[in-house]
C-alpha cells in the first residue's frame, strides 16, 4: 500500500509542477535559512579554538561606574591594577588569563604596509587558552619580568611578513619601528573568537601604560578559569563578595563589573546591561524568531496543499465512491505530504551545504569555517516530518469529509 502511495505521490507532483515547485521552494529556502543561521550560532556559541575550557571559565570584560542621583555611567575594560589588586586575590580559581584588547601597529614589507593588531597578556593567559603552536613557545614568566620584546605571532602574521621562510624563531618583526624578537608562531584565530584573535601577542610590562595608575579602568580583560566545572558557582560567589570591597570612586556611588559565562557574556552584551544579563530575553526572542520563522512557511504551505488536494476533487470523489473511507485518503495525502517534505528537506541540506562552502570559500570572517555536524542534521530531519505533517494533515482531512455528489460535480 505505502509503495502505491509513494507512486501516486510522485506522479502528483509531476503532474502539477507549478505547486510542486512553491512547496519545494519553500521547504527547502526555510531550512537552509535555518541550517546555516545555527551553523553560524553554533559556531559562536560552542567551545572553538582556542578557548577550548569555556565549560569552566569566566570572562570579565567590562567595569562600570555609576552616579546614581546624577545619572553618570562610564564604563570601559578593565586595569592591570584592578585585576591584581583585587582580582588576582580570588582563592577559587585555577589561573586567570589577561589580555588587552588589540591596538593596531604598521609594519613596512618591500615597500608596503602591513597592519598588524597586538595584544599584551600574562603568562597565564597561555595556559588558560590552548592555542597551537606552528613553531616556539609561548613567553615565560621571567622574560615578562625582565621585560623583554619577545612576541609570538600568527601564521598569516608569519606568512605576510616573513614570506616563505620555513623558521623565524629568533628573527625580528619591526612594527612601528619598535623591533620585536619572534619566540612562537600560533595557528591563526577567527574574529569570531573577537577577544583571543591578534596577529601578534606581546609581554604586558613592555605596554607604555603607567602602572602606577589606581584607577579601575583600562584596556584589560580576564578569563577566570575554575579548577572544575563545579566550582563555577563557588568562583562567581567568590567574586560577587570581592567587588563589595573595592571602593567606590569619589564623586560616584556604585561600581560594577560581572564575572559571566560565555554565554551570558554575548546577552548582557548584545540585550542587556551591566545589572540584567538578559539572558531569558534573548532565549525567548531567538525561540519566537524561530517559531515565527517556521509558522510562516507552514501556513503557506496549508493554503498551497488545500488549493492542491481541491484540484483533485473528482478524483476523492470517486475514490469515496468505490469505497474509499476518509482515513484512507487522509493517509494519503500525508505520505504525499511527507514525501514532499523529506525531498525539499534533502534540497535543502545540499543548498546548505553548498552555501556553507561557498561563504568559507568567500572567508567573509577571516579565518571563520562554518561546518555541517550531525545534530543539526537530526533536527533538520525533525523540521521537515513537522512541515510534512502540519501542513498536510488539515488540508487532507478537510478533503476526505468532501461530500461525494459536490466532489465529482467539482
Amino acid at each position: 500500500m505505502l509503495k502505491n502511495y509513494f507512486k501516486i505521490a510522485i506522479a502528483v507532483l509531476k503532474r502539477r509542477k507549478f505547486f510542486t515547485f512553491i512547496s519545494l521552494f519553500g521547504i527547502s529556502f526555510t531550512l537552509t535559512i535555518l541550517m546555516v543561521a545555527t551553523a553560524y550560532m553554533d559556531k559562536i556559541l560552542s567551545p572553538d579554538y582556542p578557548d577550548y575550557k569555556r565549560d569552566r571559565s569566566l570572562y570579565i570584560e567590562r567595569i562600570e561606574i555609576k552616579n546614581s542621583k546624577e545619572g553618570w555611567v562610564n564604563s570601559s575594560a578593565l586595569s592591570q591594577y584592578f585585576l591584581k589588586k583585587y582580582v588576582s586575590t580570588l582563592k577559587t580559581v585555577e589561573k586567570i588569563g589577561v589580555s588587552s584588547f588589540p591596538k593596531a601597529s604598521n609594519a613596512y614589507v618591500n615597500n608596503k604596509k602591513l597592519v598588524i593588531e597586538y595584544k599584551y597578556t600574562n603568562v597565564d593567559y597561555w595556559n588558560v587558552l590552548e592555542y597551537n603552536f606552528i613553531e616556539g613557545k609561548a613567553f615565560s614568566q621571567r622574560e615578562i619580568d625582565n621585560r623583554e620584546m619577545v612576541a609570538v605571532i600568527s601564521k598569516e602574521t608569519k606568512e605576510a611578513y616573513f614570506g616563505d621562510e620555513k623558521s623565524v624563531i629568533g628573527k625580528y618583526i619591526s612594527a612601528d619601528n619598535v623591533n620585536y624578537r619572534v619566540i612562537g608562531v600560533v595557528d591563526n584565530v577567527s574574529e569570531m573568537q573577537r577577544n583571543f584573535s591578534g596577529d601578534m601577542f606581546l609581554p604586558y610590562t613592555i605596554s607604555k601604560e603607567n602602572f602606577y595608575d589606581t584607577g579601575l579602568m583600562g584596556g584589560y580583560n580576564a578569563v577566570l578559569l575554575a579548577k572544575t566545572k563545579a566550582d563555577i558557582p563557588k568562583v562567581r560567589q567568590e567574586f560577587n563578595q570581592m567587588m563589595r570591597k573595592v571602593p567606590i570612586p569619589k564623586d560616584f556611588d556604585k561600581v560594577i563589573c560581572n564575572a559571566d559565562s560565555f554565554f551570558t557574556g554575548l546577552t548582557r552584551r548584545f540585550a542587556g546591561n551591566s545589572t540584567d544579563s538578559a539572558v531569558t530575553k534573548s532565549i525567548s526572542m531567538i525561540i519566537g524568531f524561530v517559531l515565527l520563522f517556521l509558522m510562516l512557511p507552514t501556513i503557506n504551505l496549508v493554503n498551497i496543499n488545500i488549493t492542491r488536494i481541491m484540484e483533485r476533487s473528482s478524483e476523492i470523489g470517486v475514490r469515496k465512491a468505490f469505497g474509499a473511507s476518509s482515513k484512507t485518503l487522509v493517509y494519503q495525502f500525508v505520505v504525499e505530504n511527507i514525501i514532499l517534505t523529506l525531498l525539499g528537506g534533502v534540497i535543502g541540506l545540499i543548498l546548505s551545504m553548498l552555501i556553507i562552502y561557498l561563504i568559507n570559500g568567500a572567508n567573509l570572517v577571516s579565518n571563520m569555517r562554518l561546518t555541517m555536524n550531525f545534530t543539526v542534521l537530526f533536527y533538520s530531519l525533525i523540521v521537515c516530518m513537522f512541515f510534512g505533517l502540519i501542513s498536510g494533515v488539515y488540508p487532507a482531512w478537510r478533503m476526505s469529509k468532501l461530500n461525494v455528489v459536490k466532489a465529482l460535480k467539482a
